[in-house]
């Protein structure tokens, strides 16, 4: 019964003030309850940040995140853990014990998007308020389509996981769709109670302002107007929580073998190897 959307969009407008004094006291407080590490901040110092959004976005040290995934191997996109990973089955998505999704549904609707990944694989991603927030390339890709999707906000910590049918499904996202360099990826940044922005690197701030309807970009594959990024490279960010969703077609990625539901997960490290 929370007004979600209200209750995000006035965080975001406090987030992105500069309230002096408050603004610092209420980073302090953010650093000492989730106990975050600023000595892998490129600027240590909560002084340094003029609004919440500016420390939450933080940028990281770039040595402390190394890329290793090799070119046969993709990296992982985000500081975070992993929810569930697998087969995505009958074009659905297993959330948590009791709990699937639609495939077409977490893209936007439209079963032509959705029917690259029908037998491939996933891997869902959270990332905690105490974890970098921005967000990276799993290999080269070109973007080929991005899509706006308005929905709830609920909470996407394990729990609400765990409880909230087709969440991941239900949650305001933005959906990116690459032409990879092993085939076609999806990325699916989804928003949650009190994300006050989703953004990517091309488009900016993507929302707010909510929207009530599904709109859908789509980006050509080569020339001077295409848009390439590169593996590890910055692709979007959250201003406060949420969860990735990335979606390969079949006999594209082997996931690492020692990731499962609850593995941590550090941009850069290994996601997993090419799938030959």
């Amino acid at each position: 019964m929370t007004p979600k959307h209200a209750l995000s969009r006035l965080v975001g407008k406090l987030a992105a003030a500069r309230a002096g004094w408050f603004t610092q006291l209420f980073i302090r407080w953010f650093i000492r309850t989730y106990k975050i590490d600023m000595s892998e901040a490129v600027h240590e110092s909560p002084k340094a940040y003029k609004t919440f959004n500016d420390f939450f976005t933080r940028h990281l040290k770039p040595e402390l995140r190394p890329l290793k995934a090799t070119a046969e191997q993709f990296a992982q996109p985000v500081d975070g853990a992993v929810s569930q990973l697998g087969a995505i089955e009958d074009g659905r998505i297993f959330q948590a014990k009791g709990h699937d999704y639609s495939l077409t549904e977490l893209l936007g609707g439209d079963p032509r998007d959705a029917h690259a990944f029908k037998n491939g694989k996933f891997a869902t991603i959270y990332l905690a308020p105490k974890d970098y927030h921005r967000i990276h390339m799993p290999c080269d890709g070109v973007l080929r389509k991005m899509v706006y999707v308005p929905g709830d906000l609920f909470s996407v910590n394990p729990l609400t996981a765990a409880n909230v049918p087709n969440l991941f499904a239900r949650n305001e996202r933005v959906v990116a769709i690459f032409d990879g360099e092993f085939g076609k990826f999806a990325m699916v940044l989804v928003g949650a109670t009190i994300v006050a922005s989703i953004g990517t690197v091309w488009a900016g701030t993507v929302t707010p302002p909510t929207g009530k309807h599904v709109h859908s970009w789509e980006y050509p594959a080569s020339g001077d107007q295409a848009i390439r990024l590169s593996k590890g490279e910055e692709m979007g960010h959250f201003k406060l929580g949420s969860t990735v969703v990335l979606t390969f077609p079949e006999d594209v990625i082997d996931f690492a073998d020692d990731l499962e539901a609850g593995s941590v997960t550090r941009m850069g490290d290994i996601l997993g190897e090419r799938d030959d």
